[in-house]
């Protein structure tokens, strides 16, 4: 009797693989262990070989899907695709990254399959063959753990940066398929422009300056501004600052926004509450600004001054100069 299919949709950025795909199928892989087989479903143009990108992290296989037409289809349209796939195969899991294109795709082929769809995960387990999805509810004071018991398959997306990608032993076997693709004609896409900055998002920069209650005021956000510029990175914020008007919760880091890996993070005039710390945790170099010296920050800081946030700001955009 064959292994039952959990599923990772790859997802596309213009030419490449988006990084929250490896992410899925490094914890794919993990979740499955002897139970299942890891699939990574992938749509691409006829010359495309993005599967390249993906055979080092050893899903255990990759089913590409090719048509010209992909590169540039609407979600609804991936989401038919995905549909007549899923009716062939009939896979136990199915997995998308909480990216834009994550989020509008996923809702799409749950209502298609009438099942259920775990949104914005921070963990995966298993019981038994039963999905168990985590993710924060009633304003992040507590962790909540859903399961569909009585429909299949059962979906979750998971956010970007919430698991590391890590190469894999074993050569993935690649092996195609065939979908009729059925055309949207109220919207089309005519092409993909990329944007000048590659760090879309904070959850993409190498380098955040992250603000907290003790750097809110417009003066000092002018200045962290001019700061990420200098330092090539982006502007992230704890949960107070995405009430001002300068900050949605795209720019939230934490436990109810962004879980961020970057190279370096400087954090000013954050506390460091525990919903804020598992956000940001993991970075690889972590330096924090705060004026109480016993703010809980300083304990995952590399790097600590206890000080004015907006001087020593200054101070430091100074040296750029």
């Amino acid at each position: 009797m064959s292994k039952p299919e959990l599923w990772v949709i790859a997802e596309r950025r213009l030419d490449h693989i988006e990084p929250t795909t490896q992410q899925l199928i490094t914890k794919a892989k993990h979740l499955a262990g002897d139970q299942f087989h890891t699939v990574a479903i992938l749509f691409e143009a006829t010359n495309d070989h993005l599967e390249d990108e993906l055979k080092a992290y050893g899903p255990d296989e990759i089913r590409v899907v090719r048509d010209d037409r992909f590169p540039t289809a609407t979600d609804a349209e991936h989401a038919d695709a995905l549909e007549q796939l899923v009716k062939k195969y009939q896979p136990n899991s199915i997995l998308f990254g909480a990216t834009i294109t994550g989020r509008s795709i996923a809702p799409r082929l749950q209502a298609k399959l009438q099942t259920g769809l775990t949104a914005d995960c921070l963990d995966l387990r298993f019981d038994d063959e039963t999905l168990v999805a985590t993710k924060p509810s009633y304003g992040d004071n507590i962790m909540c753990e859903i399961i569909c018991p009585d429909h299949r398959p059962q979906m979750a997306t998971v956010r970007p940066n919430t698991f590391v990608a890590k190469a894999a032993d074993g050569a993935a076997t690649v092996t195609t398929d065939t979908i009729t693709f059925h055309p949207v004609e109220r919207l089309q896409v005519k092409a993909a422009t990329p944007v000048v900055n590659t760090a879309t998002t904070v959850g993409d920069a190498s380098r955040v300056v992250a603000l907290g209650r003790g750097a809110a005021s417009a003066a000092t956000i002018d200045t962290a501004t001019k700061l990420a510029e200098k330092l090539g990175g982006r502007i992230g914020v704890s949960r107070p600052l995405t009430d001002q008007e300068r900050f949605t919760h795209d720019d939230q880091i934490g436990q109810s926004g962004n879980t961020i890996h970057p190279e370096l993070i400087l954090n000013f005039g954050i506390s460091g509450a525990v919903q804020y710390l598992v956000g940001m945790q993991d970075s690889q170099t972590i330096v924090a600004v705060n004026a109480d010296k016993n703010a809980p920050i300083f304990d995952v800081a590399d790097y600590g001054y206890v000080g004015d946030a907006s001087a020593f700001m200054t101070a430091l955009l100074a040296q750029f100069v």
